[in-house]
């Protein structure tokens, strides 16, 4: 499984996703976790970046937010204990298992 973290340089919570990701992966290992930096307002329209961080598995969206225009933002994600910059743990761990 091949899983994508899009993101943009000014975004502080790229990180933390990419180290939630790193240990996904550390537990599963047919998973790869490559990076994608975003760099321009262009850029984000054509892929349909819907904000950092942003993570696909096989190209598609593991949170979809189709209402949300694409465009160099910081994303936030619903998570057990309020909104956040990055998915959980436990978030990424369901929602990569379902992919």
């Amino acid at each position: 499984m091949e899983i994508t973290l899009q993101y943009f340089d000014g975004c502080p919570n790229w990180t933390i996703a990419a180290e939630r990701l790193a240990v996904v992966a550390a537990e599963n290992p047919g998973v790869i976790v490559n990076r994608q930096l975003v760099e321009s307002v262009e850029d984000a329209e054509t892929i349909g970046f819907r904000g950092s961080p942003s993570i696909l598995v096989d190209g598609r969206d593991l949170f979809p937010a189709p209402l949300t225009a694409a465009g160099l933002a910081c994303r936030i994600y619903a998570t057990p204990v309020g909104v956040a910059g990055a998915p959980t743990l436990e978030q990424l761990r369901k929602a990569i298992g379902a992919a």
